[in-house]
């Protein structure tokens, strides 16, 4: 991980910077997979975004993703979120015309969905017992970071959404922060400048 972040630091010291044109709207569409504690999934969004410079954009991200996650000792049901980001992507590029590396960052509304469970003891001293029960988890403010590229129209991204934990009391949680790994493609936004 410490060598992947040292790359692109020295990326976006060494390089020349082209971009997108300036004052062109363009849309994202991404499908990917999710990688929650102790599980998996998969994500869709959709980006709306306006280019306020020839190498940076702001956007609002919707994001949708199903997933199954370790709740303390047991694994989750499937469950599903959405969330709502405003977002902003510095780019850089290697100084060809359509490959550009870029790095961005977000706030939004993350709508949780609640966590299932299949029948199943929970704690060392049978604490509490489940039995195809249900536990609904409160929406939360969160962020997101994310890192890189766009190769002409198509884009490949890694993100990490930062959002709070669940308490759910007697010292269990449910960690709601994911990772999420996804490929695009863009409509409009203009070409990138060489």
């Amino acid at each position: 991980m410490k060598k992947i972040i040292f790359a692109l630091l020295l990326m976006l010291a060494v390089d020349q910077v082209q971009a997108q044109e300036e004052g062109k709207f363009r849309v994202g569409l991404e499908a990917g997979y999710t990688i929650p504690d102790g599980g998996g999934g998969v994500l869709l969004a959709i980006e709306p975004k306006y280019n306020i410079a020839d190498n940076m954009n702001i956007g609002i991200r919707f994001e949708s993703a199903a997933m199954a996650k370790n709740v303390g000792p047991l694994e989750a049901s499937l469950t599903a979120s959405t969330s709502f980001a405003g977002t902003f992507d510095y780019y850089f590029n290697s100084g060809s015309s359509s490959f550009a590396p870029f790095f961005g960052a977000g706030v939004g509304y993350n709508s949780l969905g609640s966590v299932g469970f299949d029948a199943g003891t929970f704690g060392e001293d049978d604490i509490l017992v489940l039995d195809e029960a249900g536990i609904d988890v409160d929406s939360k403010f969160g962020g997101l970071v994310r890192a890189g590229f766009e190769a002409g129209k198509f884009r490949l991204a890694a993100t990490y959404n930062l959002i709070g934990k669940t308490e759910l009391g007697e010292g269990l949680e449910i960690k709601n922060s994911y990772l999420g790994i996804s490929l695009g493609f863009y409509l409009g936004g203009g070409k990138w400048k060489k």
